[in-house]
């Protein structure tokens, strides 16, 4: 795996249209959070909750210490889901990204999903060279409620008022 910084300097690669991401989030049926946290401070808690209460999708919580998140059991890894994940999104620092795609790629997801924050050209560049989608620096939760109308839901007072109608699933 080729491996960059995550420097904004460095950033040529370029991800999704926003109606691209609409689609990958609208045909998604399971995500895994890998890097899922039991602690409500982080934000992998954040996104999950937000998920589980707000989204339709089958969740699964990939954290090798944590038994159960949210009522749900935690999964040692990826290769230990019940199922294939259709979106691997990912809380786990830089120096890890390689690792985690390699069992993306492993197990078979179309997806795959880095967070806010979290940049990497060169998992990005293999990732799509081995057929996957790739969505990089942002959030999956903030996705969702901005194509869903829920951003309100998501912590963020948008103050728009508006007569259009917002997208449905």
């Amino acid at each position: 795996m080729s491996g960059t910084d995550n420097t904004t300097q460095d950033r040529t690669w370029e991800g999704p249209t926003a109606p691209e991401r609409l689609n990958l989030l609208r045909t998604a049926r399971s995500v895994a959070i890998v890097g899922a946290s039991d602690k409500p401070s982080r934000a992998s808690y954040f996104v999950a909750t937000y998920l589980q209460s707000s989204s339709p999708y089958r969740l699964y919580f990939v954290n090798p210490v944590a038994k159960e998140i949210l009522g749900q059991p935690a999964y040692a890894s990826l290769k230990d889901l019940p199922e294939v994940p259709d979106v691997v999104d990912v809380f786990r620092r830089h120096d890890d990204l390689p690792s985690v795609l390699q069992e993306t790629l492993d197990v078979g997801a179309k997806t795959l999903w880095l967070q806010l924050g979290s940049w990497h050209e060169g998992v990005a560049r293999d990732a799509e060279a081995a057929g996957l989608d790739v969505v990089m620096d942002r959030c999956i939760k903030i996705e969702h409620a901005r194509f869903h109308g829920g951003l309100n839901l998501a912590g963020f007072n948008t103050g728009v008022i508006s007569s259009k109608r917002q997208i449905t699933s």
